[in-house]
């Protein structure tokens, strides 16, 4: 299946909407790390078993929040900022910021991490991990020297 930008664009307004519905008074006491919401996960027919699984979630960043190091086994993800900036760093490949309506895609299996910078406004992405291994775990904490 080929996805074109508006079909992406029409996934992106739907899981914006619905994760608008789903917000409850939840978010007066800030977290530790990203909100994470998943929003769908089924496996994939006519696929020829090289994506088993996708699985679409949206993260909310707090001011001042960053997910940890970590990579997925098996999984590309691809990023889609739905409010704020990220910050996106790839093992390798360095540092970008991710603006809203922008979309980043991480390869599979490699270390990675993303955080918003702000001081005072939230972050908001659609992330859509497609995974070839259901077998393995979605994510895996990585250790990183400092």
């Amino acid at each position: 299946m080929i996805m074109i930008r508006r079909d992406f664009l029409l996934l992106a307004s739907a899981a914006a909407s619905a994760s608008a519905m789903a917000r409850p008074a939840a978010a007066q006491t800030p977290a530790a790390g990203p909100k994470l919401t998943q929003i769908l996960r089924k496996d994939l027919e006519g696929q020829g078993q090289q994506v088993q699984e996708s699985v679409v979630s949206v993260v909310e960043f707090g001011p001042g929040i960053a997910a940890p190091w970590h990579m997925h086994p098996g999984a590309q993800e691809i990023l889609y900022t739905l409010e704020g900036n990220l910050i996106v760093e790839i093992e390798g490949q360095g540092t970008a910021t991710v603006k809203t309506g922008e979309c980043g895609i991480i390869p599979a299996d490699v270390p990675h991490l993303a955080r918003n910078d702000s001081t005072s406004a939230a972050a908001k992405a659609l992330v859509v991990h497609s995974r070839s291994a259901k077998d393995k775990p979605l994510v895996v904490p990585v250790k990183r020297a400092t």
